[in-house]
């Protein structure tokens, strides 16, 4: 029961931190680089998201090492390249007959 009490304690003081900087301003002409720091610090945290789960439960999340095993199987062919197209034409090759 303390728990999600002190939790909400501190997010209200913060949140009155914040406030307090974003007042300070815009109504006091002698605010400086403290306040916008708070102020510009509380609305990054803002923009995070904040509904988030781990990535185990969350639907249609990529699954651990699947990129790893995309790069390394592009890296596989020939000369390292990850395609399997035709290597270009030097100049000097002349012209394919058709």
């Amino acid at each position: 029961m303390a728990g999600p009490t002190v939790r909400r304690g501190v997010l209200l003081g913060f949140g009155v931190l914040w406030w307090w900087a974003v007042a300070r301003l815009v109504l006091a002409r002698d605010a400086g680089l403290l306040e916008a720091s708070v102020a510009a610090g509380g609305w990054g945290l803002s923009v995070l998201p904040v509904h988030c789960v781990p990535k185990a439960r969350a639907a249609g999340a990529v699954a651990a090492g699947r990129w790893r095993q995309a790069w390394q199987a592009g890296s596989a062919g020939p000369r390292g390249a990850s395609t399997t197209a035709s290597p270009p034409r030097r100049s000097d090759a002349g012209s394919d007959p058709s």
